[in-house]
């Protein structure tokens, strides 16, 4: 095979956090003849997913769209159950951006109807669904928001509203029709739900047949989504292929652990970035994490080529300070969400505070119990009498890690080194494991 400069290739890509080679079978993809600019696509859609299924369909899709001049339809869907979102959400923003930039076209859908039913995924519980009101007051910041990471002049912005609405409980029961009971069951959190005795409401099976039904309005090429919608982007498939449209590949991609560097990032947990705080706040939550997760963050979160992240890792372990790249990494997510401007100013706030006033001779302490909470640290660490007095300390703006002010009790530290401050004049430098 191959001709004209094109040249024949095995696919093989390196771009999964999780595996250092991807493993296929003979069966699902031997040999294409591929262009640079497909190959490229490729590892771009790889880069820090968990999953992409089928591969060998996505690869032909890739061939025909570069044959035939037309852009592939990706689509991501986000429900708008708060009002605003943060970091971790942006990591498939950032994978649609991605794919934006190679010049496919991205649809941005508000699940403002699917949201009435309320996504069950990964719920011990039944979910209850939010007001209408509720629903649209949350929809009118996502746009802006998303607006942040994605291109808006290339992005489509659709509403499932527009399809569900109208399809009417004759269309309900026709879609119901096409997916049986069993496989439904199949679900994680459904079968976990059923053997424990728990409620699982009629209204939840709803859930994964209208945000499948979606990929057959809109007609996608391939769904973004994380880990726990897995479930729900593969009924999207099944449905396409019952309304006799090509089946959509699915591109799944991890869930961004936190500041504490343990659990998923999440506002219930106090471990998350919201990406409206201010810059100087942002900056230093980005340098509070630890060494290790900072690398993931990289994958997930740098618009920085995979060949540039590798050399500035390499750096860091030939004895460059991680400090350096994680300032890095601070800064291009500040200038993200605000401005160039505002990340130097932020660097140099940070700089400012950190630096100024602290002895070159300070307490070294070393603890284990990694995450710990903020209060907790600072009792251990001989900062603080009692965990009540660190809050107190915390409460009045006294205490501060790394030059920045803790504001959060709830803030919990992941391992690594930081620099302690209550008042002015006692400091403590705390490795924690």
């Amino acid at each position: 095979m191959g001709g004209g400069g094109q040249k024949s290739w095995i696919i093989e890509a390196t771009f999964y956090p999780t595996r250092q080679k991807i493993l296929m079978n003979q069966e699902l993809v031997t040999e294409f003849t591929a262009s640079d600019r497909v190959r490229e696509a490729l590892a771009v859609s790889l880069r820090g997913c968990d999953e992409l299924l089928p591969e060998a369909e996505w690869l032909k899709k890739l061939v025909r769209s570069e044959a035939t001049g037309t852009p592939l339809r990706i689509k991501l869907g986000l429900d708008p159950t708060a009002p605003d979102i943060h970091v971790g959400h942006t990591v498939v923003l950032n994978k649609m951006r991605q794919l934006q930039d190679l010049g496919h076209s991205v649809i941005f859908l508000i699940g403002d109807f699917t949201t009435l039913i309320g996504d069950p995924s990964g719920r011990n519980t039944t979910r209850p669904p939010l007001s209408r009101e509720q629903i649209e007051a949350n929809a009118q910041t996502y746009y802006r928001q998303a607006s942040l990471v994605l291109d808006p002049a290339r992005t489509e912005i659709r509403y499932n509203s527009e399809w569900s609405d109208p399809l009417g409980a004759r269309g309900m029961i026709e879609l119901a029709a096409k997916y049986n009971v069993a496989r439904m069951m199949e679900r994680d959190d459904f079968s976990r739900r059923f053997k424990a005795g728990q409620t699982i409401s009629v209204h939840e099976f709803l859930y994964p047949l209208m945000q499948g039904y979606d990929s057959v309005a809109l007609k996608s090429d391939l769904e973004l989504g994380g880990t726990d919608q897995k479930f729900n982007l593969l009924v999207g498939r099944h449905l396409q292929a019952e309304y006799g449209q090509e089946p959509q590949c699915i591109l799944t991609m991890p869930l961004l652990e936190g500041l504490d560097g343990v659990e998923k990032m999440s506002k219930s947990k106090n471990n998350y970035i919201g990406i409206s705080e201010d810059p100087n706040s942002m900056f230093a939550k980005v340098l509070s994490i630890s060494d290790v997760l900072m690398w993931k963050w990289y994958t997930l979160l740098s618009f920085k080529t995979e060949a540039n992240i590798v050399a500035l890792k390499a750096e860091v372990e030939g004895g460059r300070n991680p400090k350096d790249a994680k300032v890095a990494l601070a800064k291009e997510i500040t200038a993200r969400f605000h401005s160039p401007a505002a990340a130097d100013a932020a660097e140099q706030d940070f700089t400012n505070r950190s630096q100024g006033g602290v002895p070159d001779e300070i307490a070294e302490v070393t603890l284990a119990g990694a995450p710990m909470g903020v209060a907790a640290l600072l009792k251990a660490a001989g900062l603080a009498p009692s965990g009540s007095e660190a809050s107190r300390l915390i409460d009045g703006g006294g205490v501060r890690i790394d030059g920045g002010v803790v504001s959060d009790k709830a803030l919990k530290l992941a391992a690594g080194s930081y620099v302690l401050q209550v008042g002015k004049r006692r400091f403590a430098r705390v490795t924690l494991a």
